[in-house]
C-alpha cells in the first residue's frame, strides 16, 4: 500500500481558505454560507457580520440581521458551550449532539453546587423550561428570580445555568441584530431533533475545515469518541499526513488548491473558526498552538491574515465624525490598506472620515 500523501502546512492553509471562501469571496446568500460553514462563532454578537463580510461579495449586514429577527438564523449553544450563529434547521440538528457537551460544561461549575445544596439539576432544568413556555423568553437573572423561591438554599446563578445548559435553548433578538444589542434572553429551541447524526456532522466538518484529524474535530466540537466514527467512514474518505506525521481525513472531492495559490489579505473577527477549529493550528497560525489573543480591546477587534496566515491583530475605533482602523504587526501594503478601508465602510458607514493606520 502506498504511503499517504504528505500535505504541507501551506497546502492545508490553502485547503482551509478555499473551503472558508477566504481565497475568493462568494456570491452565496448569507444563510447558505452559514450552513455550509456549520455555523459562525457568535459569543461577540458582531463577529458573524465581520466573518461573512470577509467571505461574501457585496455582503449586506441587514440581510443577516433580518434572518435573525425572523428566526431563520438563531444564536445558540449547539457547538461546544459557546454561542454560535446557525440556521434554525442546523440548531435543531446539532442540539442533540451537543447536549452531552453542555451537560459536561455545566457539571463542575454549576451542577456540583446544586447537588451540594441537595438540589437535583434535572428538576431545576425541567422547572425552568416550563417557565420559559409559560412566561416567554427570560434572561438568566429573571430565571434565577423565578426559581429561587422554590430552591432558596441553592446558588441563584446555578439555577439559571441549569435551565440554559440542560435544555435546548437559543438567544432571542434583539441580541445579535445589526447595530442593536440587549441582554442574552433565552427561549426554548423549537422542535430539536430526537436523534443525532454524527456521521453527517463529520462529513460537514471535513467539508468546512478539512483535511483534519479526529483530534481537530474534537477541539472544534468538544465531542468525544470520534475516532471510531472516523474509522467507520474510512472507506468513504481519503487520507493524508501532515508535516508532523498525523493522519488526516478528508472528503474525496473537497478542494485542495495548489499551495502557491495567491491568498489576499483578510480581516477576521475576534473569534473565527478558521483560528479555533483545529487542535494543530499550524495551517493558519505560524508555529501552531494557540492563535494568540487579540491584544487590543474594544467593540471592533480581530485578526489579520496575510498570505493566508495570521500575522497580527486589528482594532477599529468608531466615532460619529471619524473611524480609524489600526493594524498591528503588519507592514504597510496597498492591498492590506484597501481591505482595511473596506472593513471601515462596513463598521462605520456614517463616519465622515476613515483612516487606516499601520502600528
Amino acid at each position: 500500500m502506498a504511503s499517504p500523501t504528505v500535505l504541507s502546512d501551506r497546502a492545508l492553509n490553502r485547503a482551509l481558505l478555499a473551503r472558508q471562501h477566504l481565497l475568493a469571496r462568494t456570491d452565496a446568500a448569507p444563510l447558505e454560507l452559514v450552513e455550509a460553514l456549520v455555523g459562525l462563532q457568535a459569543q461577540v454578537p458582531s463577529n458573524p457580520y465581520v466573518a461573512l463580510w470577509s467571505r461574501i461579495d457585496g455582503f449586506d449586514p441587514h440581510t443577516l440581521s433580518k434572518a435573525i429577527e425572523t428566526g431563520a438564523a438563531v444564536r445558540a449553544s449547539v457547538i461546544r458551550p459557546t454561542i454560535h450563529l446557525v440556521t434554525l434547521a442546523d440548531a435543531q440538528r446539532l442540539a442533540p449532539l451537543n447536549a452531552p457537551v453542555m451537560a459536561g460544561a455545566f457539571r463542575s461549575p454549576f451542577g456540583r453546587p446544586l447537588e451540594e445544596a441537595g438540589v437535583d439539576p434535572a428538576e431545576v432544568a425541567e422547572a425552568g423550561l416550563a417557565l420559559l413556555h409559560e412566561h416567554g423568553p427570560q434572561t438568566r437573572v429573571q430565571l434565577s428570580e423565578r426559581l429561587a423561591p422554590r430552591w432558596p438554599q441553592a446558588p441563584a446563578d446555578a439555577l439559571a445555568q441549569a435551565v440554559v445548559h440542560l435544555n435546548a435553548t437559543y438567544q432571542v433578538p434583539p441580541r445579535g441584530l445589526w447595530g442593536r444589542s440587549a441582554r442574552a434572553t433565552f427561549a426554548p429551541l423549537p422542535d430539536p431533533l430526537a436523534e443525532a447524526d454524527l456521521d453527517a456532522l463529520i462529513r460537514r466538518y471535513l467539508g468546512a475545515f478539512g483535511p483534519a484529524a479526529p483530534a481537530d474535530m474534537r477541539v472544534w466540537s468538544r465531542l468525544t469518541g470520534l475516532r471510531p466514527a472516523f474509522e467507520r467512514l474510512r472507506d468513504a474518505l481519503v487520507t493524508f499526513r501532515d508535516e508532523r506525521g498525523r493522519e488526516l481525513f478528508d472528503l474525496p472531492d473537497a478542494p485542495r488548491p495548489d499551495p502557491d495559490t495567491p491568498a489576499p489579505p483578510r480581516f477576521l473577527p475576534e473569534y473565527d473558526n478558521v483560528l479555533l477549529a483545529h487542535e494543530d493550528r499550524s495551517r493558519v497560525v505560524s508555529g501552531g498552538g494557540e492563535p494568540g489573543r487579540v491584544t487590543p480591546t474594544g467593540t471592533w477587534i480581530g485578526h489579520v491574515l496575510v498570505d493566508g496566515f495570521r500575522v497580527g491583530p486589528w482594532k477599529a475605533e468608531v466615532a460619529r465624525d471619524a473611524a480609524t482602523l489600526t493594524i498591528h504587526g503588519v507592514p504597510a501594503a496597498p492591498d492590506v490598506e484597501a481591505e482595511g478601508a473596506a472593513l471601515l465602510r462596513l463598521v462605520a458607514p456614517e463616519a465622515e472620515r476613515h483612516a487606516v493606520v499601520f502600528a
